[in-house]
């Protein structure tokens, strides 16, 4: 059977270990988290699909969760869950983070975030805060099944600079248990460790002329025995699967797989054309709650950002702290009532199936929507919250896509085979890994094709040249 990898990317996925090791691990570490559910428990995902091997991870309510679990008892697994360790810093690339959080979560696997420093927030390179799970320092008795580092600058330098991640990750290599690194991390945090001896690597291009050409090569994965590496944000979900495979095996690389929506068509498509350039550098509201899809906050957020538009993470709750859908903890900037005062340009709304619920109780933020249409002003949703759209009376007489389970549920024209659509001022697309292609449209559409592509070839995703 064909390993997952080659079906993502034939030819940018290399392989030079003879057969993949898992390694297992029955400690469970749980300093530092906020209240997560037990992995025996499969809450639904965007657009409501239950999902087996469940990790822990938020809901709106405990009682919500073990309520689903209840009702659908083909869900819980007996399988002990594996260990990872994610480390963040100041400057950690968010998409990167997030991508591999939610992903290794979705396959079972139970994951603490640590933050190497002094405090749990942190803020990433892009301007996204979160709070880590715990303190890198009270990881250092656990044993673990894999360590994974994600890039951005300066976070790999800060990943870099901990002594006790380095002693914690030179021991977990040494005793041949798996290990990964994206983007940066490899050439600035693993190099210097010496952690990439006689391995085959792959990095960011920025950072390719730090390795040693012998070894360097320019795939988007390179798996060397226990070592995984790979490019970028824009090959993170690859990146993620990889390790999900070694990890789980092949079922579980494809099962997850299969829920983010992959698949290599880039479809965009427009209907009732119009132009969203400004005279003024964009403003864009991107409301979150309890819930709230964490990818799609993360990704729309911080590729707004690399192509300068002024975003504005605001929550609908009472605090700026929300608990994203797979256990992220993010610090929105602005709460919604503080960011009504202004006038957005475009207000775009994660999804989330429990996060878009908690969006359509905010009668604030149903306000603003209603003068973002009748003022002729843009607006878009991703995954669930186009039922929030739909419920305002903001879809009609418009094409859409949507997630696959919601299509029974929307009223408006769906678009088949389209990850984004944009019918005048209104722009969606399906959730999940879409979310890249979702927010560089907006790029295209509020700066042009050109400005599109740059972000693009910064992340390292592929975008069409026309």
């Amino acid at each position: 059977m064909e390993r997952l990898s080659s079906l993502l990317a034939p030819k940018t996925c290399c392989f030079d270990r003879p057969h993949l090791n898992s390694h297992s691990n029955s400690m469970v570490c749980s300093a530092g988290f906020l209240p997560f559910v037990s992995s025996t428990f499969a809450l639904p995902v965007c657009g409501g699909v239950s999902i087996l091997r469940r990790s822990p991870t938020a809901a709106a309510t405990v009682a919500e969760a073990i309520a689903v679990a209840v009702d659908d008892p083909a869900i819980h697994s007996t399988a002990s869950p594996k260990k990872v360790l994610i480390p963040i810093g100041y400057g950690t690339e968010e998409m990167e983070a997030v991508i591999l959080v939610y992903v290794l979560r979705q396959a079972g696997a139970h994951v603490t975030v640590a933050s190497v420093e002094p405090q749990l927030e942190v803020e990433a390179s892009g301007g996204v805060k979160f709070v880590a799970d715990t303190s890198i320092n009270s990881c250092t008795n656990q044993i673990f099944d894999l360590i994974v580092l994600p890039g951005g600058m300066p976070g790999s330098a800060r990943l870099r600079d901990s002594e006790v991640l380095r002693s914690i990750t030179s021991k977990h290599a040494e005793e041949k248990r798996l290990y990964g690194a994206i983007c940066a991390a490899p050439a600035v945090t693993l190099q210097p460790w010496g952690l990439l001896k006689k391995k085959r690597i792959t990095c960011h291009p920025a950072f390719m002329d730090k390795l040693s050409s012998f070894w360097a090569v320019k795939s988007n994965i390179q798996v060397s025995g226990e070592l995984t590496t790979s490019r970028g944000p824009g090959t993170t979900f690859e990146f993620a699967l990889s390790l999900v495979e070694q990890l789980s095996g092949e079922s579980a690389a494809h099962e997850v797989k299969g829920l983010l929506l992959l698949s290599e068509d880039q479809s965009r498509k427009e209907f009732n054309e119009v132009e969203w350039l400004l005279d003024h550098p964009p403003h864009v509201l991107i409301p979150v709650a309890n819930g709230s899809d964490e990818i799609e906050v993360v990704t729309t957020v911080d590729i707004l950002r690399r192509a300068k538009v002024n975003a504005v993470v605001a929550s609908v709750e009472k605090s700026l702290q929300i608990l994203a859908s797979h256990g992220t903890n993010i610090v929105a900037d602005k709460l919604i009532d503080v960011a009504a005062e202004s006038i957005y340009d475009l207000i775009v709304l994660p999804g989330g199936i429990n996060g878009a619920k908690r969006l359509s109780k905010s009668k604030v933020l149903k306000k603003l929507l209603k003068e973002q249409e009748s003022a002729g002003r843009i607006y878009g949703a991703i995954c669930s919250s186009l039922t929030l759209l739909q419920r305002q009376g903001l879809l009609k007489g418009k094409r859409i896509t949507d997630h696959p389970s919601l299509s029974d549920k929307l009223k408006p024209e769906v678009v088949a085979g389209a990850k984004v659509v944009i019918d005048g001022k209104l722009i969606t697309s399906k959730g999940l890994s879409t979310a890249t292609d979702f927010a560089l449209a907006i790029v295209s559409k509020l700066f042009g094709h050109a400005r599109a592509r740059s972000v693009a070839e910064g992340l390292v995703f592929e975008f069409p040249r026309n």
